[in-house]
């Protein structure tokens, strides 16, 4: 029984290595285009890296769910398509014994989706927040990107139509004060230098109209014409500001739990508004539930793919990844629902919504093993 079982759980580690190399590749695209356009805005390869680090945990949450239905599906199902699962009945070995090792296998993978779900992905998701924000700390002119509005800087937002290194295009800068936009700028084009010493960034405009704004609501005050137009900008402000505040996706699971109690002692802000310190507590309470559902899914999936590839009598590949992109869509399409509900039908429990794929597919895969035992 040893070597059987030594033999089951190789190849079903295999393929799940195998599995979960294909799936974290595809996962990372997006991330690799933002990483190359932050290579082209000048943007150091170690906080490239360190991005790539951050999507780890996040990932994984998500990739080893899928990559563990995934798995049972095409194991089983060639397994089954093989007469291997016929001959191992024959020789007097339970359905139970067949399946124990990859039930073992998914029982650990869930304990390891919690950890990632429950305290690095979301330790991970701020840290990241909080690099995004500041990626200009570096080297201010990596935030200007061409056919993009930035707001970080204070007090202003920049539109660039078209940037060559440190040459700019159709440059449009709405300057704002306490009561709204006080003034605009229009230049056709214009060079950006940046001092780390003194944490300054020098604009020089060229054919550049200035219109400034009454914020009272009087309309246009004045409009200027230059043919060159410098601006300074101190952005040590910028550079000083404090740190994010925390989101529930940012918190860990026993943040969650505790904040839920007491929501005003994490979110002061709220307090004296009942109704959206309930939206509040609705909302932490779904996010935990969204982490313990997509963790144990792994069991869940596991059930229903080993009673889904015992039916089967194909060994295609396709089929099995099919049902498994099937099964997916169905499963996430409950967490979209879910976090629909907390801002439209918070009434309605939207954390029991996360629930519901799970206990469908144990239902499911517990009716198809009964009749398969």
């Amino acid at each position: 029984m040893r070597v059987l079982n030594r033999y089951l759980m190789g190849g079903f580690l295999r393929s799940l290595v195998m599995t979960m190399g294909v799936l974290t590749f595809v996962m990372y695209i997006g991330t690799v285009v933002k990483a190359i356009e932050y290579v082209t805005r000048g943007v150091s390869l170690m906080f490239i890296l360190k991005i790539f680090a951050y999507e780890i945990p996040y990932t994984m949450g998500f990739v080893i769910p899928i990559s563990v239905m995934t798995t049972t599906l095409l194991h089983f199902g060639r397994l089954s398509g093989d007469g291997e699962i016929t001959a191992m009945k024959a020789g007097g070995i339970s359905l139970a014994q067949i399946a124990s090792p990859v039930f073992l296998c998914s029982i650990a993978l869930s304990a390891l989706c919690l950890w990632f779900q429950a305290e690095l992905s979301p330790r991970a998701h701020h840290a990241r927040r909080e690099m995004m924000r500041d990626i200009g700390k570096e080297d201010p002119r990596a935030l200007i990107q061409e056919g993009k509005t930035i707001a970080n800087f204070p007090g202003m937002q920049v539109y660039i139509g078209r940037r060559d290194a440190d040459r700019l295009e159709d440059i449009v800068i709405h300057q704002f004060g306490p009561h709204g936009i006080k003034g605009q700028i229009r230049a056709k084009a214009g060079k950006i230098d940046y001092d780390p010493a003194t944490m300054a960034m020098e604009l020089l405009l060229e054919q550049t109209r200035m219109t400034q704004y009454d914020q009272t609501g009087g309309g246009e005050l004045r409009t200027l014409m230059a043919n060159v137009y410098p601006m300074h900008l101190d952005l040590s402000g910028m550079m000083t500001r404090s740190a994010f505040k925390r989101k529930p996706n940012d918190m860990t699971f026993g943040e969650l739990l505790a904040a839920e109690k007491d929501v005003t002692a994490y979110f002061p802000h709220l307090a004296g508004d009942a109704e959206k310190i309930e939206r509040m507590r609705v909302k932490m309470a779904t996010e935990a539930s969204k982490r313990l559902a997509l963790s144990l899914s792994c069991v869940a999936f596991t059930v229903l793919s080993v009673s889904l590839g015992l039916t089967s009598r194909r060994r295609q590949s396709s089929m099995g990844v099919g049902i498994a992109l099937v099964l997916v869509f169905f499963f996430y399409l409950f967490i979209v629902v879910a976090d629909s509900m907390v801002d439209h039908m918070p009434q309605w429990r939207p954390d029991f919504v996360p629930w519901i794929p799970v206990l469908l597919c144990e239902i499911a895969g517990g009716i198809l093993l009964w009749k398969n035992r």
